[in-house]
């Protein structure tokens, strides 16, 4: 083997995809100290997305003055790859739940100081930006972020405001004029991995909002307030995003970057496999490794296994999957592109102890699976 690239989710509570491309590019390091090992931690959208990025592409880390979720002074970041041109940004490292302390009231918190980033990305010359949706704080519909990139939300008197999760259906009138032109000749691409709509029992609110803060009235609340926010975007701008699948991401900023910024939505893998040019990495690649932590049903629905066997089922690059957990029923994986699906649960131990043991448990199996390949 010449050339293996290495594609792994994380393990959900025990191990990230930067860790994992570790323990896999230190074997195979000790196993075919010639190989070329190609590692790329797959980043969802949520915190440690810029820095996976950066790990896969190299690139920059670049740090400024923004704003919290309560328009708090911060100093936040923002990741440069592709030499400059794409900027990838955590909404979380401005709005996320952490940066709220023990101040949770989605009703009063801000996407603003997303927007902030999104605008010194571009003034920087950034041509396109990867928005990582996830761990928000906000229940705003992005508004927030809209508002600091110059789209002004105007109430009844006419008085422009920058809206919250709690004053969404004070806005009548939106005027995106305003919005920096740079950011409007941008490529603007959302992660998203969930298709919850913007409103209604699986909407961005009852969904969310509780993890938030929000108790049982507020988050009637939420919800009321985004479907009146879903209804004067319909009429200003003549987009409908209540139905939208993602809409409901990280307090309905799914909903906002599509219809504000008229940003894409896309699955994460997908995002980072056009982002690193994955097809022609595959080119002269005799082995891709990927996995996640469980592979189930679900993995079918566009998770990082499957969207990865795809791409290299079709550049005839065979695939192996290296799991926490396999779940019945899962023989239709192989038609998607997956040669093996292996378990690094080794002895079979509830997960409350396999989390404390999993680094070197996927150390051996993913030993074994080279010795394997050592015989062929």
């Amino acid at each position: 083997m010449k050339k293996m690239i290495l594609v792994p989710d994380s393990f959900k509570g025990t191990l990230s995809s930067l860790e994992i491309c570790s323990v896999m590019e230190q074997c195979i390091h000790e196993h075919a100290p010639s190989a070329q090992v190609v590692a790329i931690p797959v980043a969802d959208g949520g915190e440690g997305s810029v820095d996976a990025f950066l790990a896969a592409m190299g690139g920059e880390k670049i740090s400024v003055p923004s704003k919290g979720p309560y328009m708090e002074d911060i100093t936040s970041f923002y990741g440069l790859v592709d030499n400059g041109r794409t900027a990838v940004i955590e909404m979380a490292a401005c709005a996320g739940l952490p940066l709220a302390g023990g101040r949770l009231e989605p009703d009063k918190a801000t996407t603003y100081g997303v927007g902030l980033l999104m605008v010194d990305a571009v003034k920087r010359g950034c041509k396109r930006i990867i928005m990582g949706l996830g761990g928000s704080a906000t229940n705003d519909l992005g508004t927030g972020a809209a508002a600091a990139a110059g789209i002004r939300f105007l109430d009844s008197s006419g008085t422009a405001f920058v809206p919250t999760g709690g004053t969404l259906s004070k806005i009548q009138h939106i005027d995106c004029s305003g919005l920096l032109p740079e950011l409007r000749e941008a490529e603007i691409i959302t992660m998203c991995d969930i298709d919850n709509p913007l409103y209604g029992e699986t909407g961005a609110a009852f969904v969310f909002a509780p993890q938030k803060g929000a108790d049982s009235r507020m988050t009637v609340f939420l919800d009321e307030q985004l479907r009146a926010a879903a209804e004067t975007i319909r009429r200003e701008l003549n987009a409908d995003v209540s139905n939208l699948p993602g809409a409901g991401a990280a307090g309905g900023m799914g909903g906002g970057m599509a219809a504000l910024f008229r940003s894409r939505l896309q699955m994460g893998i997908e995002t980072v496999l056009d982002t690193v040019r994955f097809e022609e990495l595959l080119q002269d690649a005799d082995m891709v490794f990927s996995g996640e932590g469980k592979i189930d049903a679900q993995s079918l629905r566009g998770k990082v296994v499957i969207g990865v066997a795809r791409r290299a089922k079709k550049a005839g690059v065979p695939l192996v999957a290296v799991v926490g957990d396999i779940a019945d029923d899962i023989e239709s994986v192989y038609e998607q592109g997956v040669s093996a699906v292996f378990s690094i649960n080794r002895v079979a131990v509830p997960f409350s102890i396999a989390k404390t043991r999993s680094r070197r448990d996927l150390r051996d199996t993913f030993e074994n699976i080279l010795r394997l390949m050592e015989c062929c």
